[in-house]
């Protein structure tokens, strides 16, 4: 999910806008604790998943199980330690978890992250060195997978290997882990060295060779995003689910 982004339909739309629209379904969703709002929402978003290169359900449970799985845990937990709540309690519960992260879902399959980038440091005139520097450090992630791997297969070459025993493969993770800790902190080290090296310290502005720009079509989905969500608002307040958040009683 790190690697650079195959360019999808909604790939077109500037990377800022999607972060507009994803504050704007947060904070329509963090304001009411009904089901019927997150549930025309999700709506809205599942219609989108096409246009984010997401078209089989295989690629969408590959993206999305910790997602899944954590709203199924939030609902069920709310349904059973609490006492007020009830099933359509928990389920709205879990369809606002869904709600909420699936946009950072399309965001990322759509997404280079090296627009992300370009995009915060011209518009939201983000510093050069934090937005490059989160963007090299995503680029080690998949080098951090490899590396693990690499530590397995040596550790079962030499015959290392837990088999069914949880405790040895716990030890053994931890190992691992400390390894992987280690090999980060080098690669972290030199990775800074090397944008010092080239300016990123300077204090001087850096101009940006690819540039970024918002069109039209990107103020047309912050709009069409604060339509469904007044959309969703307004129908849960017609037929009296809507539940403010911050308002008791």
């Amino acid at each position: 999910m790190l690697r650079p982004a195959a360019q999808v339909r909604l790939s077109a739309i500037n990377p800022v806008a999607q972060l507009v629209a994803l504050g704007i379904v947060v904070v329509t969703l963090l304001t009411t604790v009904d089901a019927v709002t997150p549930a025309i929402v999700l709506s809205a978003e599942v219609l989108l998943l096409p246009a984010a290169g997401i078209r089989s359900p295989a690629e969408l449970l590959r993206r999305t199980w910790p997602l899944l799985l954590g709203a199924t845990a939030v609902g069920f937990v709310n349904i059973v330690i609490s006492e007020d709540a009830g099933p359509l309690a928990g389920l709205g519960l879990a369809l606002r978890v869904i709600s909420l992260a699936l946009p950072g879902v399309l965001l990322v399959a759509s997404t280079d992250p090296v627009r992300m980038a370009d995009a915060l440091t011209t518009h939201w005139r983000v510093s050069t060195r934090f937005a490059y520097g989160a963007l090299a450090a995503l680029r080690l992630v998949p080098l951090l997978i490899i590396e693990l791997a690499t530590i397995r297969l040596a550790r079962r070459t030499r015959g290392v290997d837990a088999g069914r025993n949880p405790f040895v493969a716990l030890r053994l993770l931890a190992g691992a882990t400390f390894t992987l800790l280690v090999g980060a902190i080098r690669r972290g080290s030199r990775l800074a060295t090397a944008m010092d090296a080239r300016g990123f310290d300077s204090g001087i502005i850096r101009t940006n060779a690819r540039g970024s720009v918002l069109r039209r079509r990107d103020w047309l989905y912050v709009a069409a995003t604060l339509a469904v969500c007044g959309a969703a608002t307004a129908i849960s307040i017609a037929v009296g689910t809507w539940s403010p958040l911050f308002v008791g009683g």
